[in-house]
């Protein structure tokens, strides 16, 4: 049985700084895709990076040169460094796992998703 528990999350000022992490078990997070996604009140759920097998990441315009997405192999876990945080950050972010036929965040093709982190930017 796949489980993804994600941590980190938090509220904080505009401009500061989170890291959140994506614990999987179950799972081997080296062999497939994975990918942070987020979900704000009233706003469809929005793809923010992904990160391949190959560790190759892609990112939404959104966050680019804020966020970055990486991978602990030996632990198993996944995280999302975001730095300048803006207040239309502010949403629940989930993690993803497996990609079916796509590793890019404007694909919502994952077959396991945690259960969320809550980030809160203020103004």
């Amino acid at each position: 049985q796949v489980q993804l528990v994600e941590a980190g999350g938090g509220s904080v000022q505009a401009g500061g700084s989170l890291r959140l992490s994506c614990a999987a078990s179950g799972y081997i997070a080296s062999r497939g895709c994975m990918g942070w996604f987020r979900q704000s009140p009233g706003k469809e759920r929005e793809g923010v990076a992904t990160i391949g097998s190959g560790g190759i990441t892609s990112y939404a315009d959104s966050v680019k040169g804020r966020f970055t997405i990486s991978r602990d192999n030996s632990n198993n876990t996944l995280y999302l460094q975001m730095n300048s945080l803006k207040p239309e950050d502010t949403a629940m972010y989930y993690c993803a796992a497996d990609a079916t036929y796509a590793c890019y965040p404007s694909f919502s093709n994952f077959r396991y998703w945690g259960q969320g982190t809550q980030v809160t930017v203020s103004s």
